[in-house]
């Protein structure tokens, strides 16, 4: 039988291994009555909402006790879903977490689906569908800028803007329909198209407003794809591991030591970088390190930003030329690295070929030159610091992104109808659109495909 909406759903929403505590969480219409089958202590039909009970869980098939328990009650509607919730907090062990999982499906729950629990509080209306995607983005936040604009987003900020700009495109769509049910005026149709020309570029100031911050936005939530590009031994490993703060990749004095690519994340300045530490990029015949760094050429056409190292104590080779001239049309820094030892690069000649880029001098033994590469970095996303609206609200999803977009080309086609003269009727179809389109980030027009496509993102459990 398909899964229904109605149905009482279980799962783990801690993370699957040892820890301190795990959660169970039940929720629907018998969240209380399926958790009361299983525990023994107070009655929890009685106990009153938003309480904490302890107890034990009883197998009720064995009589025995599988653990010691606290169990949270939370009666609906003021709940995460706005229903019935029960939370089972017991040892963080997997046996024990498993079992009472497997003890909670056979007391008549079913197992959940990825997001189920985020999805039902959506279409209970606890949250709208941008604020629910900001659920997700609040679990994998990196930085502390980026935890904040999640928040943001899941206190409604994003859903108030565009609440109001769907307001005013249906206050203007409604005078629109008024003043076509009037033509016997004749300043009608002048005072009609006037009405709409106002609001299709004022609605359209404040959606490309919004816009401004997507660059920025995006960055923050998903990272920065930075490859640390440079020939065999000239610090790559040496730079992660300075910005990692750990020793995370092997560094020797032979070249060819890192075979393939190694990726982590780091917190820069508030800009979240997932470090690509590729192998050097050299001609080689040995087949694994071959593989490397083919891989290494890969990495930096997919990368956001190149860190490329060179070697300041040696003069520029044609292996150095040859990637200052592959990463040529990339954001990069150079890193003029071993500034320790004696200069023999050209200094001259690295400028002309750099083309203006930004370079740093460093040492990654004595740890110099890290703070300068931290603020480049952030200047080179972040130039004139974080952007922002009046409502610092700052859009950070690729789907919010495409479909404000979207959007301004229906208000940019509004605008094209009117000079081209054509009548009202058709051209506030265009106007429809945008309202439809700014619906979709809200969720109050949406598909089911889309929202099984949302949620499938989520964990368990969330």
């Amino acid at each position: 039988m398909a899964n229904s909406e109605f149905d009482t759903i279980t799962a783990i929403s801690t993370p699957v291994g040892e820890g301190g505590i795990s959660i169970i969480r039940v929720s629907g219409e018998e969240a209380i009555p399926v958790v009361k089958k299983l525990f023994k202590g107070k009655d929890l039909a009685k106990v009153a909402s938003h309480t904490i009970n302890y107890g034990h869980i009883i197998d009720p098939q064995t009589n025995q006790e599988v653990d010691e328990v606290m169990v949270s009650v939370m009666r609906a509607p003021k709940t995460y879903t706005k229903e019935d919730v029960v939370e089972i907090n017991c040892h963080g062990g997997l046996l024990a977490t498993n079992r009472i999982l497997q003890l909670t499906i056979g007391a008549g729950a079913r197992m959940a689906e990825p997001g189920e629990f985020t999805k039902r509080a959506f279409l209970n209306g606890r949250l709208d569908l941008s604020q629910a995607e900001a659920v997700m983005d609040l679990i994998r936040a990196k930085t502390d800028k980026s935890m904040k604009v999640a928040l943001n987003q899941l206190d409604g900020n994003l859903s108030h803007l565009i609440k109001h700009l769907r307001k005013d495109i249906l206050d203007v769509l409604a005078q629109v329909e008024v003043n076509i049910d009037y033509p016997e005026y004749d300043a009608v149709e002048e005072m009609t198209s006037k009405l709409l020309r106002e609001k299709a570029i004022e609605i359209r100031q404040r959606i490309e407003g919004l816009l401004k911050t997507a660059k920025q936005g995006k960055v923050l939530r998903d990272g920065l794809a930075t490859a640390i590009i440079g020939r065999p031994n000239v610090g790559k490993s040496s730079l992660l591991n300075s910005l990692l703060h750990e020793d995370k990749a092997i560094v020797t004095n032979v070249a060819g030591t890192t075979r393939d690519v190694i990726e982590e994340y780091v917190n820069v300045n508030d800009v979240p970088l997932k470090l690509i530490d590729t192998a050097g990029i050299r001609h080689t015949d040995d087949t694994v390190e071959k593989i490397g760094v083919e891989r290494s050429r890969q990495a930096i056409d997919t990368a956001d930003l190149i860190l490329l190292l060179i070697d300041s104590s040696q003069p520029l080779t044609k292996e150095d030329q040859q990637l200052i001239a592959q990463t040529a049309n990339k954001p990069r820094i150079i890193i003029f690295n071993k500034s320790d030892l004696p200069t023999k690069v050209d200094q001259d000649k690295l400028q002309a070929l750099v083309d203006g880029d930004k370079v740093i001098t460093a040492s990654m033994t004595k740890h110099e030159g890290i703070d300068e590469l931290s603020a480049a970095i952030s200047h080179l996303f972040f130039n004139e610091g974080i952007e922002s609206n009046q409502n610092n609200v700052m859009v950070t999803n690729a789907r919010h992104i495409g479909l404000l977009r979207q959007a301004d080309q229906a208000l940019g086609d509004v605008l094209k109808g009117l000079d081209d003269g054509m009548p009202v009727d058709l051209v506030q179809i265009d106007m429809t659109r945008a309202w439809d389109l700014l619906g979709e980030i809200t969720g109050d027009s949406y598909q089911d495909e889309l929202l099984d496509q949302l949620f499938s993102q989520f964990c368990l459990g969330k």
